[in-house]
């Protein structure tokens, strides 16, 4: 499991330097070039990328797809050597993996994912092939903190009503969400009990990409994979 940042690519200003989004307006050959150098430096044989769309669909996957991938939040594989890549600028990447069973996922887990359930499905799944919660470990990367994520009240009701331990509140005290305390805890409820974190906050962590500090910006991810 590793997680990427901005830095050690050939992208230009906005997306400087490491870019690995396909879908933000960056040159496409700049982020075919990061991807590589990326899959290259992890000893990567091939990564599959997901288009990702905050839904909780998840899909088994032996190989990349070929063209446009699929809309997709989830993707597993058992196949040594291909990488499974989470894009993300404020969501968070959340890595799975149970290497007595042989399969590693990844999900992506915005505030939508995180109130439809994306990562409770993503373990499902796995599990039907084998996997066990409770042998998994999980990793969540880097994201918005619940001091930084501020939303309305209403949004805050509403999510906290299906996942509550996504209520927060800024260090001003308005109404804010704590995506990672809520996958955290749908990761528990779910039967994985090996649950890390990369406490970093997007928004306060330069070395990041972040949308909701520059708008216009590039895309670091989560990758995980088993060893051939």
């Amino acid at each position: 499991m590793a997680f990427t940042d901005r830095h050690g690519g050939v992208s230009d200003a906005p997306y400087g330097t490491r870019n690995l989004g396909g879908a933000v307006g960056d040159a496409p050959a700049a982020v075919a070039e990061n991807r590589a150098k990326t899959a290259a430096e992890f000893g990567l044989d091939e990564v599959v990328f997901m288009r990702q769309v905050h839904g909780t669909d998840v899909a088994y996957a032996t190989a990349p797809y070929e063209g446009e991938p699929p809309a997709l939040d989830g993707v597993f594989t058992d196949r040594p050597g291909l990488g499974v890549a989470v894009l993300v600028a404020d969501c968070a990447p959340v890595l799975l993996a149970d290497p007595a069973a042989g399969l590693v996922g990844g999900a992506h887990s915005g505030r939508p994912g995180t109130e439809a359930g994306v990562v409770p499905a993503l373990v499902e799944a796995m599990a039907a092939r084998g996997a066990e919660p409770s042998r998994m470990v999980a990793a969540i990367g880097p994201s918005v903190c619940g001091l930084c994520y501020e939303v309305p009240a209403e949004l805050r009701d509403r999510v906290a009503a299906r996942v509550p331990e996504t209520w927060s509140a800024t260090r001003q005290g308005t109404p804010a969400l704590d995506i990672r305390a809520g996958i955290a805890a749908q990761l528990v409820r779910a039967g994985v009990t090996d649950v890390r974190h990369d406490g970093r906050c997007t928004i306060e962590t330069a070395d990041l990409y972040s949308y909701r500090r520059e708008g216009r910006t590039g895309r670091f991810a989560g990758f995980v994979w088993l060893r051939g």
